[in-house]
């Protein structure tokens, strides 16, 4: 009696069973034509369905039996079958059908009994509500036993002891020699084959097999590389096949667990995928008739065995271990270049995953992480422009969603069963929108489907694969069903992504080498559905700064043509002008950081572009405020002058005109025109106000201008950008902040400028007043000069007099002049004290050589004295005194804007004070001096002058302060005069000197005559 079925037995006997007919009953009512699809098509493609018998029925070599047909069968003679086994024709070209190992009731129809299933899922809403219980009815997965399974398989009795002797015999003589015809490669497989029957109760030949798998690893190895890569004439590779395939399900896998069984698992797969085409085939054995075979049906016998041994493997893989070596094999094959490769490989992973959606028994821990590559792979194909890849991989879609939903269901713990019932609802839903049996071929469909049972690390897999579809550009369609998947994935994945800077590094790449528009619109509008999102917005951003400047025109067209929601706008804009905002509070000995130069670029492409518009209105006040401060700091650098990072330009030369200030110039030149400031641009075009932006010296003048422009032509926005920078103007680093004050202090004009709290205006710029920068100070001088024009705002000015008189000290004339300035609007409020000290300073700049200050000092000197008050004039009488001659000689001058003399009674002291300026650098002045020498002697007290003496006219030193009179010589001689090259100064010096000496030789006419 034979021994009990333990679960052991043949599992492929039947696939080399002679038959008469097919066997393929079609499933009767709803979906029989689609559930039937993946089998008829592997029948039709693959199998020898169809194809001419050969000569003779072939007989089918087994461990002493004829193998039956179904349970049951009849038995024949053991030795009839040896010799069968022996013949010249090796059971090739028979009508042989092949059976899968899946549910023989449902030969025809097990994808259409998942169809169903789904179907039940989305007409039971309850089967949502998960518990430990019911996972498994949610998938609709049947949990039937292996043996069930495979029912319809041959069972057959055990092997006498003498033939496994003789077996092991012969197989171990082939170890120690070597194989030379095919009929011993034959005969030595199927005698491992029909050895490997008697493992589930023949301890000897489990122990014979167990210690020799490296042999025979390497003898199938050895007979795989001696078959021809380029033909087919032999069975071996079907025989191959079929071995490995009987002892896995013996549990015996030569395919895993060493190196050297991964490069015999790599040796077949390529072996059979990279044959020639069947075309080619047969015109090969056109050419090379090989009498003996028929090489189409060799063909599809040998692939569907080679399917069968995959789906052998996957039979009995509680944690898909199996089904992860399986794919990483298959994984090139499924993008080869070649139609008949890639039909090939997806037509064997489609047999693949409906053998394990129909044996899914998932234990944990599950070693299959490559599901988000898996799904954009598959659903590639099913783009395919080769029909039958795409049906192919529509089959094995199908089955795929069934293995995940089981594969979810069993890695999701009780705390993540709502996530899990959100998922399903999810699926469920869309599955009530499109059509089951359809639903496959569309792309984004099967995006929208998948999306909510991938995780993060998966959703990732699933998008960097799909853009490696992007690189297929022999088959257009393939990159168009890339982009589809694309955007719908990203679409519905929304913030769940991982490894966001990798992702866009593949995109910015993959860029220049699509050429379709509709795909290159879907990959940038994946960019912009990252960059729209807040949790990816810096680090896409941070990611696309990071390539080299001038963008080349595929970066360029990307920031050009966002295509971002209106509530999105601003934020990425804003986020985009942070990146160089936070370069400006970097010390400026440093070098320019990169990222600087980069956002400048970037801005200057998305207002080219002008697609975030709403968002560069909105944020107009900070664009060009940061902008002015970018070009401030870009002034005098080249590209040496930044922290380009490393490896950045490698094989790419740096243009010398590809300067920072150059894209800082055209950012805020098209800031302008996108914004409609054309009259504020056409202002700084006519008054070279670009060239005075770039100019290190007269930066501040640039600014002034556009500054003055904006607020001429558009005063609203010039209010935006004050009230802006009075937060900023204490930011940044010197340079920020001088730009910044630069145009702030323009703006105050404005007059909403009095609407400013003092600490904002009036404090702000007393600070400036005391600052050690003197640009600071001439900005503070200015900013009140605006302010004092508001007549409620000059009081807490007028608290700033005694800084404003102590800049009239300074030596930058700028500064002296609109100190005067603005001392002249406060003149009239001063108090006597601060007068006489003004006066005092004033007096001293009356010969100063700045034609511009001394004039102003003199129209501030006299609006002084006006403004003295009677009670107070004889407080003041020695200043004027004092001052008046100066006044008077400096009327002389040949600049007439020079302030008006004062008249004044004779006295000696005027006398001695004229004479100071006898020897000024000017003539006119020194020319006056001798003259006013010579009609003041009229009205000198004779008696006076006489008891003083003439000589200190006529020739003596007269010490003078050289301080106080910055313009005199130091020593006066009037003889001195007589030589002098004018000729009029020498006749009026003649004059003044007669005058005198005739002074000192008259007598005293007011002297009394003694009676």
């Amino acid at each position: 009696m034979p021994l009990p079925y333990r679960g052991r037995g043949s599992r492929l006997a039947s696939s080399r069973v002679a038959s008469t007919s097919v066997h393929s009953p079609r499933r009767a009512g709803r979906g029989a034509p689609w559930s039937s699809h993946a089998l008829r098509l592997t029948r039709r493609r693959h199998s020898s369905e169809q194809v001419p018998p050969g000569p003779e029925p072939q007989a089918d070599f087994r461990s002493g039996k004829w193998l039956q047909e179904h349970a049951g069968g009849d038995a024949r003679d053991s030795q009839q079958t040896a010799r069968a086994a022996m013949g010249s024709r090796h059971r090739i070209c028979s009508q042989e059908e092949v059976v899968i190992p899946c549910d023989p009731d449902n030969d025809s129809g097990s994808v259409d009994l998942q169809l169903s299933n789904l179907e039940d899922i989305k007409k039971d809403p309850s089967s949502l509500e998960l518990t430990d219980s019911d996972i498994f009815d949610i998938t609709g997965l049947s949990q039937e036993s292996f043996i069930d399974s495979f029912r319809h398989l041959t069972q057959q009795g055990p092997v006498s002891e003498a033939n496994v002797e003789r077996l092991i015999q012969s197989i171990q003589e082939v170890f120690n020699g070597e194989l030379q015809s095919e009929f011993e490669k034959l005969t030595f497989l199927r005698s491992l084959s029909s050895l490997s029957q008697t493992l589930p109760y023949d301890e000897t030949t489990e122990s014979f097999i167990h210690s020799h798998i490296t042999d025979i690893v390497h003898v199938l190895n050895m007979l795989i590389e001696e078959e021809p890569l380029h033909s087919l004439f032999s069975s071996v590779r079907q025989e191959v096949f079929i071995t490995i395939a009987n002892l896995s399900y013996q549990d015996i896998h030569l395919l895993f667990g060493s190196e050297d069984r991964a490069d015999l698992f790599s040796l077949i797969t390529k072996s059979i995928i990279t044959l020639p085409s069947v075309e080619t085939l047969i015109q090969l054995q056109e050419i090379m008739p090989s009498g003996s075979y028929n090489t189409e049906c060799l063909y599809r016998q040998t692939f569907q065995a080679f399917s069968e041994m995959l789906q052998s493997l996957v039979v009995k893989d509680p944690h898909l271990e199996n089904l992860d070596t399986i794919f990483k094999q298959m994984d090139p094959w499924l993008q080869s270049t070649k139609d008949h490769e890639r039909e090939r490989a997806t037509a064997s992973m489609a047999q693949v995953l409906k053998c394990l959606s129909r044996h899914l028994s998932l234990k944990l821990p599950l070693r299959f992480q490559r599901l988000g590559h898996f799904v954009a792979l598959m659903a590639l194909l099913c783009g395919d422009s080769v029909t039958e890849v795409a049906e192919e991989a529509a089959e094995g879609m199908h089955c795929l969603l069934h293995v995940t939903l089981r594969l979810k269901c069993t890695i999701y713990d009780k705390k993540n069963h709502p996530n899990l019932r959100r998922a399903m609802k999810k699926c469920q839903e869309l599955l009530e929108l499109y059509s089951i049996k359809q639903f496959y071929s569309c792309p984004f469909k099967i995006a929208q489907i998948f999306e909510a049972f991938l995780n993060s690390n998966e959703l990732f897999q699933f998008v960097m694969t799909t853009l490696d579809g992007l690189e297929n550009l022999k088959h257009p369609c393939t990159q168009k069903s890339a982009g589809e998947l694309l955007i719908t994935m990203v679409k519905n994945a929304e913030s769940r992504f991982e490894k966001v800077p990798e992702i866009m590094g593949v995109i910015c790449a993959r860029l220049s080498i699509i050429s379709q528009p509709r795909v290159r619109r879907q990959i940038i509008n994946t960019v912009s559905l990252f960059i729209s999102r807040p949790k990816y917005t810096d680090i896409v951003i941070g990611h696309l700064l990071c390539h080299p400047v001038p963008y080349d025109r595929h970066l360029a067209e990307l920031w050009r043509t966002l295509e971002v929601e209106l509530p999105s706008t601003t934020w990425i804009l804003w986020r985009l002008l942070r990146k160089l905002q936070k370069c400006h509070n970097e010390p400026t000995h440093e070098k320019m950081a990169y990222v600087a130069v980069a956002a400048t670029d970037a801005l200057y492409e998305v207002f080219v572009g002008n697609r975030l518009q709403a968002a560069t209105f909105r944020l107009f006040p900070q664009l060009l405020m940061t902008l002015l401060i970018q070009i401030h700091h870009s002034i005098g650098l080249t590209m040496s002058d930044v922290a380009v990072p490393s490896g950045l330009y490698t094989g790419q030369e740096m243009s010398s005109e590809v300067t920072p200030l150059c894209f800082a110039i055209q950012a805020t030149k098209s800031l302008l025109l996108r914004t409609l400031c054309w009259q504020e641009f056409n202002i700084m075009e006519k008054n070279k106000g670009w060239t005075l932006l770039e100019g290190k010296e007269c930066h501040l003048q640039g600014v002034s201008l556009l500054a003055n422009a904006l607020l001429e032509r558009n005063h609203l926005l010039a209010q935006k950008v004050m009230y802006l920078l009075v937060p900023l103007l204490n930011r940044g680093n010197d340079k920020h902040k001088l730009t910044s004050a630069g145009f702030f202090v323009e703006l105050l004009q404005s007059p909403v400028a009095r609407r400013l709290p003092s600490i904002y205006s009036i404090v702000r710029l007393k600070d400036w007043l005391h600052h050690g920068n003197r640009v600071f100070k001439f900005l503070a001088l200015r900013g009140l000069r605006y302010l004092i024009k508001h007549q409620d705002m000059r009081e807490d000015i007028r608290s700033l007099l005694p800084c404003i008189l102590d800049l009239l000290c300074e030596t930058d004339e700028k500064i002296v002049l609109l100190a005067i300035q603005i001392l002249l609007q406060l003149v009239g409020t001063m108090d006597f004290t601060t007068l006489t000290a003004m006066m005092k300073t004033l007096f001293t700049l009356f010969g100063d050589v700045r034609s511009d200050v001394h004039r102003l000092s003199m129209t501030l000197f006299g609006a002084s004295i006006k403004s003295v008050k009677y009670t107070d004039k004889k407080g003041v009488e020695n200043q004027v005194l004092d001052s008046l001659v100066p006044l008077l000689l400096y009327s002389q001058d040949e600049n007439d804007a020079v302030a008006e003399g004062k008249k004044c009674q004779g006295k000696v002291n005027l006398l001695a004070q004229t004479l100071m300026f006898s020897k000024n650098a000017k003539l006119p002045i020194r020319r006056a001096a001798v003259l006013f020498v010579g009609l003041l002697l009229k009205y000198v007290d004779c008696s006076e002058l006489r008891t003083k003496g003439t000589d200190w006219i006529e020739n003596e030193i007269i010490s003078i302060d050289l301080h106080l009179q910055p313009g005199f010589c130091g020593h006066l001689d009037l003889k001195a005069l007589l030589h002098d090259p004018e000729p009029s100064l020498c006749i009026i010096a003649s004059q003044a000197l007669f005058r005198v000496q005739k002074v000192g030789a008259e007598p005293d006419s007011r002297q009394s005559i003694p009676g």
